[in-house]
Formats: C-alpha cells, sequence, structure tokens
C-alpha cells in the first residue's frame, strides 16, 4: 500500500511550512534516504528525505505552496500503484469509487499513472467483468470508453483500443487537463518523445483565454505604470519568515533597553593568550563573540538570574524556568536572520563552546540546519559590532525573556584613577521582556556580567 508524504513537523512552534522545490517527480524512483524536497521551515531551508523506497506516485502539494504540518503533500509505493484522494476521488472509476477513499490500486509496473476524467453520469457503465478488470489494471475510466457491444457494452477489446489511443503524459499533465477538461489529443507534448508535460496544459491554458481575460489578469502591465527606478520583487519566504517573527515580538512583549560599556582591555589580552592554544586543540580561532557567550552563560547560571533565562508559557499564565543555558547565536544572512542554538552550553569547557557555536554558524551559512538545531533557545545574543554598530535595540527572540546586543569595540577616552586614559569600550545592549523581568533585576545581571568580562581569567576558573 502507497506510504503517505506528510508535511513534517520539524519543531514545537512549526505550524506550517512552504514547498521550495521537489527533487523527485512523478513516476521517479526513490530509495530510503533519497532526498525527495526541500522547504522552508522556521526562517531556513530543509532537506526532507524519503522514508521508505518505491516510486513517487503522486504530488499532492507542488512548489511554492504552504502546507500546515502533517498534511499530506504526496505518495510513495510500488510501481503502478494508482492512489486515489479525496481531491481525487471524483475522478477514478465507478470500479474503483468501491474502495475507501484512501485506496490504493494495483497496475502493471509498465503502464503510466493516468488520472481517469470524471464520469459523465451516474448511471452505472455497462462493461463486461474482463474490461472492468483491464480498466483496473490500466487504470482507464470505463466512463470514458466507447463500447462496441449490445446496448453499449464495454468489451475487453474496447478498454484496450481506448488506451493505445490516449497520447503519452505525465501523471501531473493528465490531472491538470482532467480538472480544465482539456482534450490530450489535442495537445501536443514537448517532453521526452513526445510526452505532455505540465507546461504544454498551461500553454494551452494560456492561449484559450479570452483576450479581454488575459489582459484583465496579467499584473505585468503594472509594472508599466512604477516610476521610473522602482522595482517591485516577491518577498523571499525566509524573509516572510523573519517578518512574522519580528512583528510577533514587538507587538507581543512590551520591553526595555539596558545599555553598559565595558572595557575590554583584559579581555583583548586573554583572548590573544588564548588564540593558539585552541587553535591547536580545536584547529579554529576563538573569538569575541565565543568569550562572551561563554560568560553570558556563567553569569545566567546564578540564582539570582533565573528570570533572564526563562520564557512565558501556555498565553503567558505560567514562567518556564531553566536549570540549563541553550544560547542562541544570531547570524545574518542576505536573505534574512537566523538564530542557531548551541544546545547545552552551560555544560561546556570554552574549547567545546568554540566548536560548538562554529559548527552551527557555518551551517546557518550553508544552509544546513536541523530544526532542532533552530530551537529550543532559553537566552540569544546578536552580534553588531563588526560593522561598527556602537548601540541598538535588538528584539527579543521569542520566547526567550531577554537579548543581548553587542556593538562595536571603540578606542574611548575615560576617566582612569582619577586621569584621562584612552581605553577599548565595547556596547552591550541588553533588551528584556517587561512581563517577566523588571529593570532592577535586569540591571544586576548586567553588572555580574559587565564584572566578568572586564575580569576574564574568571572564565577559565
Amino acid at each position: 500500500m502507497a506510504a503517505e508524504i506528510i508535511m513534517p513537523k520539524l519543531g514545537v512552534d512549526m505550524q506550517e511550512g512552504e514547498i521550495i522545490e521537489w527533487k523527485k517527480q512523478e513516476g521517479d524512483e526513490v530509495k530510503e534516504g533519497d532526498i525527495l524536497l526541500e522547504i522552508m521551515s522556521d526562517k531556513t531551508n530543509m532537506e526532507i528525505e524519503a522514508e521508505d523506497s518505491g516510486v513517487l506516485l503522486k504530488i499532492v502539494k507542488g512548489d511554492g505552496e504552504v502546507v500546515p504540518v502533517t498534511q499530506v503533500i504526496g505518495y510513495i509505493g510500488a510501481a503502478g500503484e494508482v492512489v486515489e484522494t479525496k481531491e481525487t476521488s471524483s475522478q477514478v472509476s465507478p470500479a474503483s469509487q468501491e474502495d475507501s477513499p484512501a485506496s490504493v490500486e494495483k497496475t502493471p509496473a509498465t503502464s503510466s499513472p493516468a488520472v481517469a476524467a470524471a464520469p459523465q453520469g451516474s448511471g452505472k457503465v455497462r462493461a463486461t467483468p474482463a474490461a472492468r478488470r483491464t480498466a483496473r489494471e490500466l487504470n482507464i475510466d470505463l466512463s470514458q470508453v466507447p463500447g462496441t457491444g449490445a446496448n453499449g457494452r464495454i468489451h475487453q477489446d474496447d478498454v484496450e483500443d481506448f488506451k493505445a489511443a490516449q497520447p503519452k503524459a505525465t501523471p501531473l499533465a493528465r490531472k491538470m487537463a482532467a480538472d480544465k477538461g482539456i482534450d490530450l489529443a489535442g495537445v501536443s507534448g514537448t517532453g521526452f518523445d513526445g510526452k505532455i508535460v505540465k507546461e504544454d496544459i498551461l500553454a494551452v491554458l494560456e492561449t484559450s483565454k479570452p483576450a479581454e481575460e488575459k489582459t484583465a489578469a496579467a499584473p505585468v502591465e503594472k509594472a508599466a505604470e512604477l516610476p521610473e527606478g522602482v522595482e517591485v520583487i516577491k518577498m523571499s519566504a525566509m524573509r516572510k519568515a523573519v517578518a512574522k517573527s519580528m512583528v510577533n515580538s514587538y507587538l507581543t512583549a512590551p520591553t526595555f533597553t539596558l545599555n553598559y560599556d565595558i572595557d575590554m582591555t583584559e579581555m583583548i589580552a586573554l583572548r590573544k593568550k588564548l588564540i593558539d592554544p585552541i587553535m591547536e586543540k580545536t584547529g579554529l580561532k576563538v573569538s569575541f563573540t565565543d568569550l562572551i557567550g561563554m560568560a553570558v552563560v556563567k553569569t545566567l547560571l546564578k540564582p539570582e538570574h533565573q528570570y533572564l533565562n526563562a520564557s512565558l508559557i501556555n498565553d503567558a499564565t505560567e514562567i518556564e524556568l531553566h536549570k540549563f543555558v541553550n544560547l542562541g547565536i544570531a547570524v545574518g544572512l542576505d536573505e534574512g536572520l537566523l538564530v542557531p542554538v548551541v544546545h547545552g552550553a552551560d555544560q561546556m569547557s570554552l574549547s567545546e563552546f568554540v566548536v560548538a557555536s562554529k559548527d552551527v554558524i557555518k551551517k546557518a551559512q550553508t544552509g544546513k540546519l536541523k530544526a532542532a538545531e533552530m530551537s529550543g533557545s532559553t537566552f540569544s545574543i546578536t552580534n553588531l559590532g563588526m560593522f561598527g554598530t556602537k548601540t541598538f535595540n535588538p528584539i527579543i527572540n521569542q520566547p526567550n525573556s531577554a537579548i543581548l546586543g553587542v556593538g562595536a569595540t571603540v578606542a574611548t577616552p575615560i576617566v582612569v584613577d582619577g586621569e584621562i586614559a584612552v581605553r577599548p569600550i565595547m556596547a552591550l545592549c541588553l533588551t528584556i521582556d517587561h512581563r517577566i523581568v523588571d529593570g532592577m533585576n535586569g540591571a544586576k545581571f548586567m553588572v555580574d556580567l559587565k564584572k566578568l568580562l572586564e575580569n576574564p581569567f574568571e572564565l577559565l576558573i
């Protein structure tokens, strides 16, 4: 029996996914583990593997469609199986309608799967048992077969002749033709060996439109009305996801931001001493983001700062306190923003954290993140310092209760022991969800974090 391909639920917050591209087409052979399609989920592209081997019998949802999780998007089964779904139950032969709405019939592997046209009437088709059996095997709608027997009774030869006269077409093209009432006999196929493909059906539909309908339906005409130098582009799936999450966070959480200056003198000195030994151990260069991340983790573990490492749940009626730290690290891409997560950061040494953070950041940059690597954060950091940004108000990565923004480190004259000195000063910006954390508690967190960053050798203790 054919196996369903469903839109997977790849994270607790995932409600729907957008199909970016099917890598296999109807009729293609599929092996377990093959990449079936690519979807957009939680702002990242995900490749979905086949869980069964067989033939891709039917694609229910095509490229560009947004599908709720757990909804069927296709079927895999044995070669020649024909899948009947609720959408196509009115298009199968009366013989197959005796089965359930999700029934599957088998035909020889050499036959071409086809979608039969809808029966013309509600009366029972007159046909011999051999004709019915052959129709099932060849997936032929008996209501479309002219009968040569008495009173129009259909014989086996009638079915076979009807099949021989049918033009070659892909299953999708047959379904589209049946839905639109197009006679395939009048369609010129541009596929291999003259096979009719989807594009051929679309071309027929386009040419059959009345001239006034084409003019009214063509959005291209509006482009000519735009002022010179203006271009309208479609928002990418990732950009849509970013927009949705940002609006949700901005409109949901009443926030405020605390700004602190950090003297990075000791941190810069420590990093210089750590670069070579960590490089030798991991093959990776320790960054300031790594060191700041570890400082954040250690500060969050203090019991007095538990609300900075918390989430609101159950319609904001309960607070979920975390005894661990899963640190989200914002990564900016040309297409949008991702927040990969270093899970169990509180259990890692500095070297382990460097490896883990570099791994998820690289996956984010190359579109290889798994759903689990984008969910479950308890606190997040975002660094715009490398772009020269001095200070900003980051938006919280829901459902976290806070996010730390890291600004640029700038040589700044300050007063040290009563005298003017130039020190490397970095700005930190903590945005807090005021529903969970008050200003005093946020300030206490920043005081402890500032102390650790300005005395960073404690990170190694």
